[in-house]
């Protein structure tokens, strides 16, 4: 049976907690088993937020390095960086002629913008660049030129996934053939909502997360921060209720699941013994992958090889595309 292809771009601004880790890593390196999988490194759009190159450039081998860490496999998984693929940014040009201004007022990123500048009695287009304006654009050539089947997303994410089936429905409607591949939006079972520190989703907006590569000493510490109630040690628990039971779910087995739970059903568990559980559970998880974080950190140049190889193999198959384009576009 033909694999349908499958594509999600990461963007390099920050540091990668455990939300990411759980939310979006381990489910698209699963999806990865079952598809044939493009995963991108979504440096242009990072240039929105970071505007330093060194900063930038640090952030993109993070990224690499933590995908590859996680269990990415280079040989099954065509990997690159967006900027080593122009053929993308002349696609972008390609559909801009062909998106209204409308459909882009329209995108929830910026309208959020536009409304917080009113809520602060600014100018509605304050702060507010080309970039974020046309990011549902570039975001659109990322995924045509790939001729992605699906795209990893979260609900609240779709719009953009549409907008990239009705900017290439206009083109393919114009010229009365199908030029463009329309993608559909992929919502992942495994994906989930991950609690932080305070029990809220886990979100560097909050200051709530816990770093993937955060250390042994500093994991322990981050742990013994996690919000519990004010139960003694001689109450029983409830574990559906604790989110240091919600986080060790993500990491324990069914039985190791079943064996803590029992113990917050009987007194003589303090939130102490919960959080070491947690702690040995999230470092048997997190310890090696930190540990190979940091060697392909150290091995830049192999992960430009990869990159690289990786990119070149798009660019093949992005070229064909742009040239069919080009012919009926009247562009030759």
């Amino acid at each position: 049976m033909h694999k349908k292809r499958i594509l999600t771009g990461i963007k390099p601004t920050g540091q990668v907690h455990l939300g990411n880790y759980l939310g979006a890593i381990r489910p698209a390196l699963s999806l990865a088993e079952e598809h044939e999988a493009y995963y991108f490194i979504a440096d242009y759009h990072a240039l929105n937020s970071v505007n330093n190159g060194e900063e930038l450039r640090h952030n993109t081998y993070s990224v690499a390095a933590t995908w590859l860490a996680c269990g990415l496999n280079p040989d099954r998984t065509l990997f690159y960086r967006q900027s080593d693929v122009p053929e993308i940014f002349e696609l972008t040009t390609m559909l801009m002629a062909f998106t209204a201004k409308g459909l882009l007022n329209r995108a929830h990123a910026y309208k959020s913008a536009v409304e917080q500048n009113i809520t602060d009695n600014r100018d509605p287009d304050y702060h507010i660049n080309m970039g974020l304006y046309t990011y549902p654009v570039l975001m659109a050539a990322d995924i045509l030129i790939a001729q992605a089947d699906l795209v990893p997303v979260g609900y609240d994410q779709k719009q953009h996934i549409e907008m990239a089936r009705d900017i290439a429905e206009a083109i393919n409607n114009n010229y009365g053939k199908t030029l463009l591949k329309l993608p559909s939006p992929y919502f992942s079972r495994d994906m989930q909502m991950v609690v932080g520190l305070d029990g809220r989703k886990m979100s560097k907006s909050y200051n709530n997360v816990i770093p993937l590569f955060a250390s042994e000493s500093d994991l322990k510490k981050l742990v013994n921060r996690i919000v519990t109630n004010s139960q003694a040690i001689d109450e029983v628990k409830d574990p559906s209720s604790c989110n240091v039971f919600t986080l060790y779910k993500c990491f324990a087995s069914e039985e190791e699941c079943l064996a803590l739970a029992n113990r917050y059903a009987s007194p003589g568990m303090g939130w102490g013994d919960a959080k070491k559980s947690l702690y040995n559970c999230l470092e048997r998880e997190v310890g090696p992958i930190r540990e190979r974080y940091y060697y392909w950190m150290s091995h830049q140049d192999d992960m430009n090889d990869i990159l690289q190889s990786g990119a070149k193999r798009v660019r093949a198959m992005a070229r064909e595309q742009i040239a069919t384009l080009r012919s009926e576009m009247g562009l030759n």
